[in-house]
């Protein structure tokens, strides 16, 4: 208690780039530690949650056996994966073979380290924030961590030796590079409106209005980014089972398996921390709890930051458990096309309206603004030709199906060699062929035998 009998740092202050820098060393080991447990059993239950809550959507149990509710179910897969044998196959470069979970994993704990889940506290009689660290460019740290991720994906494809670990990498680098455009194009906007790239002041800014409403586009297409950044349904084409048997990690087994699932969760949990530090207030209350004078003091933002984010990973389990996977060229041809088009012109009209607010008397704002309706009206009618184009497109194949299918059957009736279709020659595909598939590169007859993991 304080000299005048009062509770002391009952109505804490918003944490600002000054508080972290005087940090006990011992305070900032507590931090670490507390996000990496956080960060583990988050992942664990969601394993746990997954598993359920799409077993009651497909109207089966799920896990149900180890322990209550089958909540030992992750542990028992914690204790199953170590135990498994570790198989390097033979062709494979084994130093970045063993390099490419540890590279997958480890920024995706790092970036969780600029993530504000509270406000400033007392911890053992030391004011300070929840949150491990901040940078004036701090949501730049996310992108750079998800850009050295990527690298862990690649590695572990190219250095499997595998066709399909290889295809597995090539899409998940053009994937990253489509998404993270449009990501970083929807940070842009917050970042405008906000004035900083510090978590802390993006969180501070939206203390009259969150920027999920204010900025709306911005928050549904980092919706689509996130999702896509994280190879997640409707968007894990990288470990498409149907055509790539598991993608970059199909040679993959025991402990280095386990780091690349670890690697996706604690990736989905860090994309829906940012979402909710970005667009959905932070650490602050929702309406109407926001009219309690305590909601946004002492340890209550953590709750609600935690409900924000186990809300938006449950969004993660009803896509998995609703949409199906999507076409490669349709995953592409969204981030390309749509994604990456709508950004920009969003940000065209964001910075307009911003600049209208600061400066009133000139009239660039509002030229930029008939600029930005005119680029609207043009990918409309774009988009619109393109579907008539197409629609043609396909009504043409329909009918030359059809008179194919009759000529077949004309020729069989009068026992001549059917001609060759257009399905029968369109789309050339090249075969998955490696020259260690025929033994070159390889010392003897015994090293050539396939090994695909445990």
């Amino acid at each position: 208690m304080s000299l005048d009998g009062t509770l002391p740092h009952t109505l804490a202050a918003a944490p600002t780039l000054s508080d972290f820098n005087e940090l006990i060393w011992w305070m900032v080991l507590l931090k670490v530690a507390i996000i990496f447990v956080f960060l583990l059993l988050t992942t664990m239950f969601m394993i746990w949650a997954e598993r359920r809550v799409i077993g009651r959507m497909q109207n089966r149990p799920g896990p149900n056996r180890a322990g209550p509710y089958g909540l030992l179910q992750p542990i028992a897969d914690a204790l199953k994966l170590p135990l498994k044998e570790d198989i390097i196959p033979t062709g494979a470069d084994k130093l970045i073979f063993v390099l490419a979970p540890i590279v997958s994993a480890a920024p995706a704990f790092v970036a969780f380290a600029i993530v504000p889940w509270g406000t400033t506290v007392s911890i053992f009689h030391h004011q300070t924030p929840l949150q491990l660290t901040d940078l004036p460019v701090a949501v730049l740290l996310v992108l750079a961590m998800s850009s050295i991720g990527v690298y862990g994906i690649v590695l572990a494809g190219w250095s499997s030796g595998s066709p399909y670990s290889l295809l597995g990498t090539l899409r998940s680098a053009a994937q990253v590079i489509s998404y993270e455009i449009a990501m970083a194009l929807a940070f842009v906007a917050v970042f405008l409106d906000a004035g900083t790239l510090s978590t802390s002041g993006i969180v501070e800014a939206q203390a009259h209005g969150w920027y999920a409403w204010v900025l709306a586009p911005s928050f549904i297409i980092y919706l689509f980014t996130m999702v896509g950044e994280t190879n997640r349904l409707p968007f894990d084409l990288p470990e498409g089972e149907g055509e790539l048997v598991a993608g970059y990690h199909t040679e993959y087994s025991s402990m280095k398996f386990a780091m690349f699932y670890l690697a996706e969760y604690v990736n989905m949990i860090t994309v829906s921390a940012l979402a909710v530090t970005l667009f959905l207030g932070g650490w602050r209350a929702p309406w109407p709890l926001s009219l309690w004078s305590g909601a946004n003091t002492g340890w209550w933002p953590t709750l609600w930051f935690l409900i924000k984010v186990f809300i938006l990973l449950f969004c993660y389990i009803w896509l998995r458990g609703t949409l199906p996977r999507v076409r490669y060229d349709q995953l592409m041809a969204i981030g390309w096309k749509v994604l990456i088009p709508v950004s920009i012109v969003w940000l065209l009209l964001v910075a307009t309206v911003r600049a209208w607010r600061l400066d009133s008397h000139s009239a660039a704002p509002y030229v930029v603004f008939g600029i930005v309706i005119v680029l609207i009206l043009a990918l409309i009618t774009m988009w619109d030709s393109a579907a008539q184009r197409r629609a043609a497109r396909f009504t043409a194949m329909a009918g030359a199906s059809a008179q194919e299918a009759e000529e077949s059957e004309e020729a069989e009736r009068a026992g001549v060699a059917a001609p060759a279709t257009a399905a029968a020659t369109a789309y050339p595909v090249p075969p998955l062929d490696l020259p260690h598939y025929h033994g070159v590169g390889i010392g003897n007859e015994t090293s050539t035998r396939e090994v695909t993991g445990a």
